[in-house]
């Protein structure tokens, strides 16, 4: 894996990283969210760095990537193992005959983590979510330092009193914590985590991926564009009856990108917009560099999904920043932060904020956006500027610092890291 002269002891030169992850993409550029495989990259620079991720269809089991090495395992037979193929809570609510591959997910993923601690002797462990990765953690990786990151979904949702124990423990034994927001440190804090060690730290974007090869496409008038996965906690319901409620002029139209469990259902419930509507399942990076450089606005109307789930910071929204398009999107933490500009970048606003599930409101604001071409261009410079504070070198960096603390036994909060 390393590339040092043979005889060279790597553990002289640079400490060894392993990443946990469930959520990784099986081709480079092939729609799945690929934050893991960004910041990987960068980790990569500081560490000899192996990424530890589930088999999915279309992948293969090992290979190397951006200086980096990529093992995946099987855990289901055949290619009906496609619990996470996606996300795996998602996917367990869109049908629960998954619930079968769940237990050897579980099983195989711990001895996976098992066999590779063994072979590489990591000096730390990147855990990405608390659950199921960080319970593989506590089970197979107890006597190497951790760095856990959480990107909400199993803090918000996972609340009964069992899931509560299993994430006290997680954490209590991690090194340090990342969350995407103020609020989740706070709830992180509530399971008895020492504050020293909870930090409000999100995930970057890979400017070089959003960014368009050459001059960059003309704005589409009227053009609106939402990225993400489409389940409940996204919102997209509320947005295609917000998008009902605005008026003819000035014309607009909603590329819908992205798949997911409710598919059909949100299909069915815009039949009656016609053509302006349509749904264009994952798109490659490329793909979806250009639709959000063409769009005049980008929504993200996130709603607290009934399981208690919510968005923490969705890398869609920082892409749609770094792109230089305004942003519509609901008035929850880390995503007010990103918009309003209360986290780093600036202090003017990219956009604007509604609140969680409102309709009218909703509509209200992406027209005060479509009439305000200005605003539009005010807000979008402000967009690609806050951009480059989340751009995945300077968040990256700060993810790496973690990790050296974690293996010195040092908190970053000690060198001026901690928020």
């Amino acid at each position: 894996m390393s590339n040092l002269p043979a005889g060279v002891d790597a553990r002289q030169s640079r400490p060894r990283l392993l990443v946990l992850a469930s959520t990784f993409p099986a081709v480079v550029g092939d729609g799945t969210p690929g934050f893991v495989a960004d910041l990987a990259r960068i980790e990569a620079a500081a560490f000899d760095t192996v990424v530890l991720a589930p088999l999915v269809p279309g992948a293969r089991e090992r290979e190397n990537q951006s200086g980096y090495q990529v093992r995946r395992y099987r855990f289901f037979p055949g290619r009906r193992g496609d619990l996470a193929d996606g996300a795996i809570l998602e996917n367990l609510r869109a049908r629960r005959s998954r619930w079968l591959q769940v237990p050897s997910f579980f099983v195989a993923g711990a001895l996976a983590l098992r066999r590779a601690v063994r072979e590489i002797d990591p000096d730390v462990v990147h855990v990405h979510w608390i659950i199921p990765q960080g319970l593989m953690a506590l089970i197979s990786a107890r006597r190497v330092p951790w760095l856990v990151t959480t990107l909400g979904g199993d803090l918000y949702a996972l609340t009964s009193a069992p899931a509560r124990f299993l994430k006290r423990q997680v954490l209590r034994r991690a090194r340090a914590v990342t969350v995407m927001n103020e609020e989740m440190r706070q709830i992180v804090l509530g399971l008895g985590v020492a504050p020293e060690r909870v930090h409000v730290l999100p995930m970057g974007v890979a400017l070089e991926r959003v960014s368009t090869d050459g001059e960059r496409p003309e704005r589409i008038p009227g053009r609106l564009v939402f990225v993400g996965r489409l389940a409940e906690k996204k919102g997209v319901a509320v947005l295609l009856d917000a998008v009902g409620l605005l008026p003819e002029h000035p014309p607009w139209s909603l590329d819908v990108v992205g798949d997911g469990p409710l598919r059909s259902e949100l299909e069915a419930r815009a039949r009656p917009l016609g053509d302006r509507v349509i749904f264009h399942g994952q798109q490659a990076s490329a793909a979806l560099s250009r639709m959000l450089a063409q769009a005049e606005v980008a929504v993200f109307p996130s709603v607290r999904a009934r399981s208690g789930d919510q968005d923490g910071l969705p890398v869609a929204l920082l892409e749609a920043l770094a792109a230089g398009t305004p942003v519509v999107a609901s008035d929850l933490p880390g995503l007010r932060d990103a918009v309003l500009g209360d986290g780093p970048g600036g202090t003017d606003p990219a956009g604007l904020v509604v609140e969680p599930g409102d309709v009218q409101a909703l509509a209200v604001a992406i027209g005060a956006l479509l009439v305000d071409a200005p605003g539009r261009v005010r807000m979008g410079q402000a967009a690609e500027h806050r951009a480059s504070a989340y751009s995945m070198d300077a968040i990256g960096a700060r993810y790496v610092t973690h990790l050296q603390g974690a293996v010195s036994g040092t908190s970053a909060a000690d060198k001026g890291m901690h928020r």
